[in-house]
C-alpha cells in the first residue's frame, strides 16, 4: 500500500503544481542576462521564451522571491473573488465561459478544486478538535465528554466490585467479565485522552465481532475494532489524498447524460464536474460552520442547495431547456450518489486495507 500512497501523493502534488503554476513566464523583472532560455535552451527573442513560455530572465534574489509569492497570492485572491460569486449564483455561466476560453479572469477548475479540498479537510479538523471528545459509548451508556466518560466508567467498576462482594459464588464470573470489559474500555479511553485524541467513539464491548467471508474486509474490520482512532485518521488521510479520484469517477456519468454528443466532449464534462465538486465541498464547509452556531435548521435547509445548484449549472453550461435540465437532474442525482459510493469504497480500500 506504500506504493499506492506514494502515487496518491505524486498525483495530488502534480495537480497542485500544475493548477497553481499552469505556465511559467509570470513574474517581475529578472536579474540574469542570458541569451538562451534556461528551461529549454531556445534562443531568446523578447521577454518570454516562445517555445516554453518561461520568462527570459529569471530572478535569484530573496526580494524577487518574495515579490513572486505576493504576486501569486494576490492574483489568486483577485480571481477567486470573481469566481466564487459566479460559482454560487451562475454556475452554468461560469462553466460555459471557462470552456469557451475565458480563463484569465477565473480560477481554474482544478485550482479551485484543490483549494476546496484543503479548506474542507482543514475545517473538519478544526471542527473536530475544537470541542474535544464529543461522544463516547460503552455498553449501553453514552457520555458527552472525556471526563464524564471516565468518571462514569470508574463508578460502574466500583459498583460491580461492590456487587461482586455480595454476590453468590456462581454469579461472580459474570460480574468479573463485566468488570474486565469496563476496565478495558476505561484503559482505552484514558490512552486516547493522553494522546490528545478527539472525537473517538469506543465500540460497544458487548457487541458481536463483525465478520465477513472476504479476507480483505474481515482483516479491515478487525483492524478498525483494534484501533478505531487510527482507522479514522487513515480514512481522513486517504480521502484527502485521493480526493481527485472523484473527477475521473464522475466524468463518465456526465457523458451518459449526453451520449455520443459531438457538441459536448469529455473536456466540457470535466470542467462541469470539477466546478460542481468544488462548490459542494465549499458548501460542506459552510454547513460545518452552521452546525456550530445557533441558527436553527440552517444545515437541514442546505440539503436543498445541491439539486438546485446542479439544475442551474446543467441548464446554463449545456444550454438546456427546463424539461431537458430536469430529467437530466434526476439522473445526475442518482449518478452523484453512485459516484460518492464508489469513492467511499475506494477510500476504505486504500485507507484501512493495508
Amino acid at each position: 500500500m506504500g506504493e499506492i500512497d506514494a502515487i496518491g501523493d505524486a498525483v495530488t502534488g502534480g495537480l497542485l503544481g500544475r493548477a497553481i503554476e499552469p505556465r511559467t513566464g509570470e513574474g517581475g523583472d529578472g536579474h540574469t542576462h542570458e541569451t538562451h532560455c534556461l528551461n529549454c535552451g531556445t534562443a531568446l527573442v523578447g521577454s518570454y521564451c516562445y517555445v516554453c513560455g518561461q520568462h527570459a530572465h529569471v530572478h535569484r534574489t530573496l526580494l524577487a522571491f518574495a515579490q513572486d509569492f505576493l504576486t501569486g497570492a494576490l492574483n489568486f485572491e483577485g480571481k477567486i473573488f470573481k469566481t466564487l460569486p459566479m460559482l454560487a449564483w451562475r454556475p452554468g455561466d461560469l462553466t460555459r465561459r471557462y470552456i469557451d476560453g475565458q480563463r484569465a479572469r477565473f480560477v481554474s477548475p482544478l485550482a479551485l478544486f484543490l483549494f476546496s479540498v484543503f479548506v474542507l479537510f482543514a475545517t473538519f479538523q478544526l471542527a473536530g478538535g475544537s470541542s474535544g471528545l464529543q461522544k463516547v459509548s460503552s455498553g449501553n451508556n453514552v457520555y458527552h465528554s472525556t471526563d464524564e466518560a471516565i468518571a462514569g466508567m470508574q463508578a460502574k467498576i466500583a459498583t460491580l466490585n461492590a456487587e461482586k462482594l455480595k454476590a453468590d459464588p456462581e454469579d461472580r464470573p459474570d460480574i468479573d467479565q463485566q468488570m474486565a470489559e469496563e476496565k478495558k474500555a476505561l484503559a482505552t479511553l484514558q490512552r486516547f485522552r493522553k494522546e490528545g485524541v478527539t472525537n473517538a467513539v469506543l465500540a460497544d464491548q458487548k457487541s458481536e465481532e463483525g465478520t465477513s467471508d472476504i479476507p480483505l474486509i474481515r482483516n479491515a474490520i478487525k483492524r478498525a475494532k483494534d484501533n478505531p482512532q487510527l482507522t479514522v485518521y487513515k480514512l481522513q488521510d486517504a480521502a484527502s489524498k485521493f480526493a481527485w479520484l472523484l473527477i475521473p469517477i464522475s466524468v463518465p456519468f456526465m457523458w451518459l447524460l449526453f451520449p455520443f454528443s459531438r457538441r459536448f466532449r469529455l473536456y466540457d464534462h470535466s470542467v462541469f464536474v470539477t466546478y460542481s465538486l468544488s462548490f459542494m465541498m465549499l458548501l460542506a464547509v459552510l454547513v460545518t460552520g452552521w452546525s456550530k452556531t445557533i441558527i436553527p435548521g440552517a444545515a437541514a435547509a442546505a440539503l436543498l442547495v445541491p439539486p438546485i445548484h446542479m439544475y442551474r449549472q446543467l441548464k446554463g453550461a449545456y444550454g438546456l431547456g427546463r424539461a431537458g435540465a430536469l430529467w437530466r437532474l434526476v439522473l445526475l442525482l442518482t449518478f452523484a450518489a453512485t459516484a460518492l459510493s464508489l469513492f467511499a469504497i475506494a477510500v476504505v480500500l486504500l485507507g484501512i486495507s493495508d
